[in-house]
């Protein structure tokens, strides 16, 4: 007999946070939905970094659930994937419509958490170093982004283009 895992129930305001970011907005006559996310993430570099954090906070309540150390990578690379992709333009605002990167990570919570406060300090201690990893790759596109930025603004304004 095949061994059936039970669901771990979510909490509501982590279920909403996650429909906000995802689903809020449903395409007229369709089932297609997109939420804040995609829709704040239209703004370059803005828009991506703002919602960043709301989905930090969801990989942060897996560690608080006790998600293995496995699925917590999984879901960092689901707003990695997210956040790299998104900020190309055009291309990343499209994946950003597509990619519900929050709805998935609030699904493995519900798949393999343990259950509400039984994270363990080094769940904790790991998920933050995820985080940190996150955030350097947020700073540094941010930076790339600048640089890229004072460039063509600097070729212009010294003629040479």
């Amino acid at each position: 007999m095949a061994d059936i895992q039970k669901k771990v129930e979510v909490e509501e305001g982590l279920e909403n946070l996650s429909r906000y970011l995802d689903g809020l907005f449903r395409v007229p006559g369709t089932n297609f939905r997109f939420g804040l996310d995609s829709l704040i993430g239209l703004i370059p570099n803005v828009g991506d970094t703002a919602t960043l954090f709301p989905s930090l906070y969801i990989l942060y309540q897996g560690a608080r659930y006790g998600v293995p150390k496995i699925t917590l990578v999984r879901m960092a690379f689901n707003l990695g994937l997210d956040y790299v992709v998104g900020i190309i333009p055009v291309v990343g605002d499209a994946f950003d419509f597509v990619w519900k990167a929050n709805r998935q990570n609030v699904e493995l919570i519900r798949e393999r958490a343990n259950g509400a406060g039984t994270g363990t300090t080094s769940d904790y201690l790991f998920v933050f170093g995820l985080i940190g990893l996150v955030v350097a790759v947020l700073v540094g596109s941010v930076l790339a982004s600048l640089y890229i930025f004072y460039s063509i603004v600097w070729e212009i304004w010294t003629g040479n283009i």
